[in-house]
């Protein structure tokens, strides 16, 4: 769980997000509380295998091995190179191209 939202994956590698939204970190287009878990819609026809909740992001990793990030971009800690805006949808991480990631880990606020 990050400081003020959490994250589930179910049993068929949906993503469920809840708690705080600022900056994205939930994942669903806005920056809304949940105050009930809701599924990302940016992750249809993926199958999550991996998530974690920063302070102020989160991360995913689909079956495939790729990198997903979305919440607040500042500090690069989305990975996204010098794109450091805020991502209020998943976000896949290109600097892992052709890399099969197994573990991720969303820091506090500053890094991952």
């Amino acid at each position: 769980a990050g400081e003020y939202h959490s994250l589930a994956i179910t049993a068929d590698g949906a993503v469920w997000s809840w708690g705080g939204g600022g900056l994205g970190k939930l994942g669903h287009g806005d920056q809304q509380q949940q105050q009930l878990p809701k599924k990302i819609e940016g992750f249809a026809g993926q199958r999550v295998v991996a998530v974690s909740a920063g302070e102020y992001h989160s991360l995913a990793i689909t079956a495939d091995g790729a990198v997903w990030s979305w919440g607040g971009g500042d500090f690069g800690k989305l990975g996204h190179g010098e794109d450091l805006s805020n991502q209020l949808l998943p976000k896949k991480v290109e600097a892992f191209a052709g890399q099969r990631v197994v573990a991720v880990s969303a820091g506090g606020s500053s890094h991952s």
